[in-house]
């Protein structure tokens, strides 16, 4: 998101739970391409610049070395709420060197609750990168998704390498991310643009001293491939799974590595791994202003919306909440904050664009900008980007924001060699986006001082001989705009493309029933929507 990470992909807020403002973007994250999985004839073409390798499958016999890891048994305990188990599962830290050292992952399972044929397990990942899908699990999956579905599989959730519960990344503390997520990534001069490269070059330093041994393994490339040993170690044939977001480019790649072991497949807000960064970011920017003119509309028809007004027009939606970021840029409001932070223009961006992800958050949003406006009280932007951040009142971060960079950072070159770069390209930014434009363009300099060089670029994926793959586009989504979702369906050999003609990020579980039934039934019969299948 405009702050670095950036709102990308991140889909870190669970895809369904309307409860927490968590988003599942954060810049985005295309895909990791590691030597060991593709072969020296990889095909790849140039589009725009980019060049696009495929993304190959690796050989179907498990090599000798990792047979250990294939063979371990999990040893499950109860945890948190009744009926749920945990484990701790092991995978090679460095796959091209499977002797070299472990990574220890957390895992954890809800067993089927019914009394029909099972189906095995149901992988769930709820994006980010980032994102911990054992909280995922436990907190929403579990109980949220529907009740026939889980009398069917077991609910099974991994928190990827370097995320959460598995081994987390680390960088600030907890007082030097307030510092970090308040830096001005609007900077309107030299100082102000050193400050930001400053605070961008400390978050990435931090990373390579406190996390030193995990950088260099945290790929999208290297989480599949542990997905595919937890596959094993529960017994299944195949792995059936439900990702959403970032989950969608997990379970793509997943797709591309062992397209043989494909089971039922979900891919809801789908991302298009075939991107470079720059392309990626840009692409989100314009979705941003996609969600946020669906927000402008609906501002002009709430008379308390403080944006509005009689008369108002979308437009001035927009060129008012410019004013309103301005003026925080030079006077913040205060919060109420223990910690007496203040909401300046990054605060405040961060709040809004979280409110983008889900229209049901867009009447917390007007009262937000009501109160900051109006009575030059910020405590409801704050709220908003404190859940964001995943910040909590104590003022403890979780590692998401880490991970999220970390695996971002791994996966693809960075979008921008440098502030210079960067000014080259704010107008393209700017015109996606008049609103979120220059914010996201700054933000995307995140992954330029990044102390690991990226073992990924942008590449196609066909996952050719796989099971039906249902990819899933929302038409107004912010985070994962609908034209990924084609090109990824196009990409896949065996995709169906469902959409969902709606707002917000993500569509299953959303409130759509068209949706809803038709993944139900793909996820418990295997019968893939119709091509084309169009949902309201």
């Amino acid at each position: 998101m405009h702050t670095r990470p950036s709102p990308r992909p991140r889909r870190t807020r669970d895809a369904r739970s309307r409860t927490t403002a968590r988003l599942t973007a954060t810049l985005l994250t295309a895909a990791a391409l590691l030597v060991s999985a593709c072969s020296a004839g990889s095909p790849s073409t140039s589009v725009g610049g980019t060049v696009q390798a495929g993304l190959a499958a690796l050989p179907r016999a498990t090599p000798s070395a990792l047979t250990p890891y294939y063979g371990q048994r999990l040893r499950w305990r109860d945890c948190g709420a009744p009926g749920f188990q945990c484990a701790t599962m092991k995978a090679p830290l460095d796959y091209a060197d499977p002797g070299a050292g472990t990574v220890r992952l957390a895992v954890s399972r809800k067993k089927a609750t019914g009394t029909g044929k099972p189906l095995g397990s149901l992988l769930v990942n709820p994006g980010g990168p980032g994102g911990s899908a054992v909280g995922y699990l436990q907190q929403y999956a579990a109980l949220g998704y529907p009740a026939r579905i889980r009398a069917r599989y077991d609910m099974v959730a991994v928190d990827p390498r370097g995320v959460a519960r598995s081994e987390p990344v680390q960088c600030l503390d907890g007082r030097q991310m307030d510092a970090y997520t308040q830096t001005d990534v609007t900077p309107d001069d030299q100082r102000e643009r050193k400050a930001l490269v400053a605070a961008d070059r400390t978050f990435a330093e931090s990373c390579g001293t406190r996390s030193a041994r995990l950088l260099r393994h945290v790929s999208t490339v290297e989480a599949a491939r542990d997905m595919d040993i937890l596959r094993a170690v529960l017994g299944d044939r195949k792995l059936n799974y439900v990702g959403a977001s970032y989950g969608t480019f997990l379970g793509a790649t997943y797709a591309g590595l062992f397209p043989g072991r494909v089971g039922r497949m979900v891919l809801d807000g789908a991302m298009d791994p075939s991107l470079d960064a720059r392309r990626l970011n840009l692409d989100q920017t314009a979705g941003f202003e996609t969600a946020f003119q669906a927000f402008a509309k609906d501002c002009v028809r709430h008379p308390g919306c403080p944006l509005g007004g009689k008369g108002a027009t979308p437009a001035q939606v927009g060129d008012r909440l410019r004013a309103f970021f301005r003026a925080l840029d030079a006077r913040p409001v205060p919060a109420g904050d223990a910690d007496g932070r203040r909401v300046g223009e990054a605060l405040a961006t961060t709040a809004v664009i979280v409110s983008m992800y889900d229209e049901a958050s867009w009447a917390q949003l007007r009262e937000a900008l009501t109160s900051a406006m109006k009575e030059h009280d910020g405590t409801g932007l704050l709220a908003l980007s404190d859940s964001y951040y995943e910040r909590d009142a104590n003022g403890h971060y979780s590692n998401l924001m880490m991970a999220n960079a970390a695996v971002n950072c791994l996966d693809l070159p960075a979008a921008f060699s440098g502030p210079e770069e960067v000014e080259k390209a704010l107008p393209a930014f700017e015109k996606a986006s008049p609103v979120f434009g220059p914010g996201l363009a700054w933000a995307s300099l995140n992954c330029t001082y990044w102390p690991v060089r990226a073992t990924g670029e942008p590449h196609r994926i066909t996952a050719e001989g796989a099971a039906p793959i249902v990819v899933v586009g929302t038409v107004r989504d912010p985070a994962t705009p609908y034209r990924w979702a084609r090109s990824l369906a196009a990409q896949l050999s065996s995709a169906r493309l469902l959409t969902y003609d709606g707002d917000g990020h993500t569509a299953y579980g959303r409130g759509s029933a068209c949706i809803d039934t038709a993944i139900d039934t793909y996820l418990l019969q295997g019968t893939p929507p119709a091509a084309r299948k169009r949902c309201s």
